[in-house]
């Protein structure tokens, strides 16, 4: 048995000279192993560790609010000269002047230990709130609006006032007819088609649309005290499909225009008078031969006076693709106008009310040379 031992022994010690031996069976006499704390109990201190001492929380300082106050207080100026539109205001040395103390202020702040979060958040508002983004949106607002006042030479404002139009002589919107006269001579003229044309061909008539007074610029970037004069249309109930009947009433048309002082009719869709090139009839008619057009487009005037008149046939019958049924479905949607047949309207331009006329020869005294 003590061989036995021996032998073992010597498998863990072979080839361990000069290593220190090994401790007897049962370890050295008094050795004691060291025992781990009980759980929940303290550790002991450890020598030369301090302990953590909770420090107290100090307020931000006066630099921390001033620099929040400052540019809250500098948004709320930007923004209300955005409201009152002085983009001019924006970009000037004032408000440069401003964003930088606002900025220098911020910067003094940051530097600051007890005013390090309100001058992050003061920064942020001024990121969001500055001359640039705030000028950006006051030009865009001025841009879309058209309101440059705040920019604009006092000659450049009296420009705008001009009443008339550039180009045009203001002697020739006086001499000739009023709005007053052309809406009681397309009335008229109105009456007296729809009375020839039920009598020779049964139609009966409904109004398209109403009447439209558009303001007139005056070239100097202000409005004049012109319109452009949109007459309520006509247009019949039956549709008029047949080139002979169209060919027809064109001609009662003529002779009634004739009688109220204006032109011959004009034909822009037949290319043997019109002038406009076939592949162009073609596009806006539907084709170059009147015979297959889906619109006839007849025009006269009584120029030198600015009453304009047109008369158009619409015939579906002639639609190859059903592009033309749409479009006419489509405006049949925005003013309840028939499908097809024909439509009458009046349009003039540079027209002057004669309530107006006295107004607008006094204000014309201001302008000498202008025209």
């Amino acid at each position: 048995m003590v061989m036995d031992h021996e032998k073992q022994r010597a498998r863990y010690i072979a080839g361990t000279e000069g290593a220190p031996p090994v401790p007897p069976p049962g370890g050295y006499r008094g050795a004691r192993r060291q025992q781990a704390p009980a759980a929940g109990a303290p550790l002991p201190p450890t020598p030369g560790a301090t302990a953590t001492l909770d420090v107290e929380k100090k307020p931000a300082n006066a630099l921390g609010w001033i620099a929040l106050a400052a540019s809250v207080l500098f948004a709320l100026i930007l923004l209300g000269t955005l409201v009152a539109g002085g983009t001019d205001i924006l970009y000037g040395v004032t408000m440069l002047a401003l964003q930088l103390v606002v900025v220098a202020v911020i910067i003094a702040a940051l530097f600051s230990a007890r005013g390090r979060m309100l001058g992050a958040i003061a920064l942020i508002v001024t990121i969001l709130f500055n001359v640039a983004t705030v000028g950006g949106m006051s030009a865009l607002q001025t841009s879309a609006s058209g309101n440059y006042e705040g920019v604009k030479s006092d000659e450049q404002k009296h420009e705008e006032a001009y009443p008339a139009i550039k180009g045009t002589d203001p002697q020739q919107t006086l001499s000739q007819q009023s709005l007053e006269e052309v809406r009681a001579q397309s009335d008229a003229l109105f009456a007296d088609i729809r009375d020839r044309l039920t009598a020779e061909f049964g139609f009966t008539w409904v109004p398209v649309g109403d009447e439209d007074l558009r303001p007139e610029r005056n070239g100097y970037g202000g409005e004049s005290m012109l319109v452009e004069f949109t007459s309520t249309g006509w247009a019949t109930n039956e549709p008029i499909q047949d080139y002979a009947q169209k060919l027809d009433v064109m001609a009662a048309i003529d002779d009634v225009v004739l009688e109220h002082g204006l032109w011959d009719l004009y034909s822009f869709n037949d290319p043997t008078n019109s002038g406009i090139d076939p592949s162009m009839i073609a596009k806006l008619y539907g084709s170059d031969d009147p015979r297959t057009q889906n619109t006839w487009e007849y025009y006269t005037e009584n120029y030198p006076d600015p009453l304009r008149f047109y008369a158009n046939i619409y015939d579906l019958s002639k639609d190859s693709d059903g592009g033309f049924l749409t479009a006419r479905q489509a405006q049949n949607a925005r003013t309840g106008e028939p499908l097809e047949g024909l439509q009458l309207v009046v349009i003039a331009s540079g027209v002057l009310s004669e309530a107006d006329r006295a107004e607008f020869e006094k204000k014309l005294e201001e302008y000498p040379g202008f025209g």
